[in-house]
């Protein structure tokens, strides 16, 4: 392999990696003009920068020379923001500078600081670290940097949003003025430009073509959703695309946890990331990722920063990021090393405008679409069994077995069995309404009477207003379950569905009470949806029967929405049905005298006067409230005039 300007234990270590081509931004830092100088480069998360400047600051800490001298204070310093990013670095320039004899030494936050005191009293060649905790090696002197040639600030725009600018130039201020300067950025803002400006000579500037438009191995994807069916989404995106990794970016870390419950109920294999966890916590979940015990990962932007998962092919934007900066980021997560990968952004009707604008300034064609349906899911899965299951050759005992099964049971039977087995290990799609385009046109199954009365009353419909009655008449059934057991009709529909065996546009109203829930069924199918719903069912087991009862009103669920405390039996007049004299309030339109007398014996009332309760008194003594025309209140009414 022909590469330019390496040394050979470089040159052999790309190629024990596969390294046929170099990546634009690699190329870049090795030309001619970028030689020594110092250099402020704009790279994007993925486009191989950690190797990029692992190659350009070789000439100045190894020279032409094929192996280091022994380790003794560092060569080379390395800044990253986050912890996962720097173990990440030391990694990549460890294998590196492998043949090289390099010794690399991580200094991160989170860690013992002992272990790295007595690692770097015993030498290194590169030290990589987080800013705080190279800081805090450097004010008590455990950190040599009298031979420091190079230091590197990587990500430095993040770190500068993470709020470590003092700390990056109090590194910058006691390293020697004599290194080389590296600073690589996604962007250029008015910090980062500042920062070179103060601490970088005569730095020559790299912006590698094409970085503004985004990752060229991407594809972004903007899906259409409702704005309760974000959980739904994510469920069956991941099950679409079965990636053997996949990262969900939320904006807080209640969502995280929230999200995370959702699909550990669901079946998923998955682990959270988010600022709360210990370095401890945050090593088991990656691992997870790493071995395959775990598909998938639902992190905070922060809390995912220097994720390096190589069959990372699945990014999911359940909350949309703030800015283009972001997206980007998120999205290069996936797509590196030349494999192809997939961004997906969930956008409610309300944020349509925004994730538009996100994707022009991210330079990024999206293609719009609807959230991928169950019934699309479940041909994906049958396409995917018959890969599964046919892969391998099959072995004497498997056709011993086989051949037991088929003198017992027939293939039809067999067949049955093990596609059952094969479902019973995936989770199930969900069923999801797709909210429109945008444009102003109501969302399927709701008219626009029912989208105007949104804030006064509650969805009690899953496939289509409740004010319309079933053409063909209806039959009602009850359901054992209700709100106090977080009975929704967005999980509600499909399982009666299911349970049924009919379809959504057979389901009328569904009227969801404290305890239980109520739905019409067509009449068409009501009495074999009656016959099938008798049978046991493995995966709930919600009793369903057919209501003798008359149904509760069609506004059941408006009055329980706003008195709760009628539901329960309590009785309470509304204020404005209670007769006026009981309020308590006078009444202007009534003559003098009836005011007077509403109120009964006016010396019932006390008026309660400020002092220290006497000896022997439990409770403060209090002033009768004079009647009305008494000689002190006239008294007051004198003086006051």
């Amino acid at each position: 392999m022909s590469l330019p300007a390496l040394t050979p234990p470089l040159a052999r270590a790309l190629a024990e990696r596969n390294y046929d081509s170099l990546t634009p931004v690699q190329l870049a830092v090795l030309t001619h003009e970028a030689i020594s100088r110092d250099l402020l480069v704009s790279a994007q998360t993925g486009s191989g920068k950690t190797v990029a400047y692992g190659l350009a600051i070789a000439k100045n800490i190894l020279d032409d020379a094929e192996q280091f001298a022994p380790a003794a204070a560092p060569l080379a310093l390395i800044v990253a923001p986050t912890r996962e990013l720097a173990l990440q670095v030391q990694r990549e320039l460890a294998w590196l500078y492998g043949h090289a004899g390099g010794r690399v030494v991580s200094c991160v936050g989170g860690m013992d600081p002992r272990r790295e005191q007595r690692e770097l009293a015993a030498g290194a060649h590169i030290v990589v670290g987080t800013p705080g905790r190279l800081c805090d090696h450097l004010r008590r002197g455990r950190l040599d940097i009298s031979e420091l040639a190079a230091v590197v600030l990587d990500e430095a725009d993040e770190m500068l949003n993470l709020g470590f600018r003092e700390d990056m130039e109090f590194i910058l201020e006691t390293t020697p003025q004599t290194r080389r300067t590296l600073l690589f950025s996604a962007t250029f803002p008015r910090g980062i430009v500042a920062l070179a400006r103060q601490y970088q000579r005569d730095a020559f500037r790299i912006e590698v073509a094409g970085d503004e438009g985004g990752h060229a191995d991407i594809e972004y994807r903007a899906i259409r959703i409702a704005p309760a069916d974000v959980e739904h989404a994510v469920v069956n995106v991941l099950r679409f695309y079965e990636a053997p990794s996949a990262l969900v970016f939320c904006s807080t870390r209640d969502a995280v946890r929230h999200l995370q419950a959702a699909l550990l109920e669901r079946g998923f294999s998955v682990v959270a990331l988010s600022g709360e966890l210990t370095q401890n916590e945050r090593t088991l979940a990656l691992q997870s990722l790493r071995d395959g015990r775990a598909r998938v990962c639902v992190a905070t932007d922060v809390a995912a920063r220097g994720i390096d998962l190589p069959s990372l092919d699945l990014v999911i934007h359940a909350d949309l990021p703030n800015d283009a900066e972001v997206l980007q980021h998120r999205s290069g997560r996936t797509g590196r090393a030349g494999r192809k990968g997939t961004s997906v952004l969930l956008v409610p009707p309300a944020r349509r405008r925004r994730a538009e604008l996100l994707l022009n300034l991210a330079g990024v064609d999206a293609v719009w679409g609807t959230a991928p349906q169950a019934e699309d899911i479940r041909k994906l899965d049958h396409a995917r069994m018959k890969d599964v299951l046919f892969t391998e050759e099959t072995g004497p005992d498997d056709l011993a077995l086989a051949q037991s099964l088929l003198a017992e049971r027939s293939a039809e039977d067999i067949a049955a069995a093990l596609a059952r087995l094969y479902r019973a290990r995936l989770p199930s799609p969900e069923d999801i309404i797709d909210p429109g385009d945008g444009s102003g046109r109501p969302e399927r199954g709701r008219d626009r009477s029912e989208q105007g009365e949104d804030r006064a009353k509650p969805r009690s419909k899953a496939g289509k207003s409740s004010k319309h009655a079933m053409a063909d008449g209806s039959v009602w059934f009850r359901a054992a379950i209700g709100r106090r057991k977080n009975a929704e009709a967005r999980w509600l529909l499909p399982m009666i569905c299911r349970r049924g065996g009919i379809d959504k546009r057979d389901i009328g109203a569904i009227r969801i009470m404290d305890t239980t829930t109520e739905f019409e069924i067509s009449q068409r199918v009501a009495e074999s949806f009656a016959a099938k719903i008798k049978r046991p069912d493995k995966e709930d087991s919600i009793r369903i029967e057919p209501m003798t009862d008359a149904p509760h009103r069609q506004d059941a669920p408006q009055e329980r929405s706003r008195a709760p405390q009628r539901e329960a039996g309590a009785h309470h007049e509304r204020r404005e049905d209670r007769p006026r004299e009981a309020s308590g309030f006078k009444s202007r339109s009534k003559p003098q005298g009836e005011r007077a007398s509403k109120f009964g014996d006016a010396r019932s009332f006390a008026k309660k006067k400020k002092h220290k309760n006497k000896p022997g008194h439990a409770e403060p003594s209090v002033t009768p409230w004079p009647a009305k025309g008494a000689p002190e209140k006239n008294a007051k009414k004198k003086r006051r005039g």
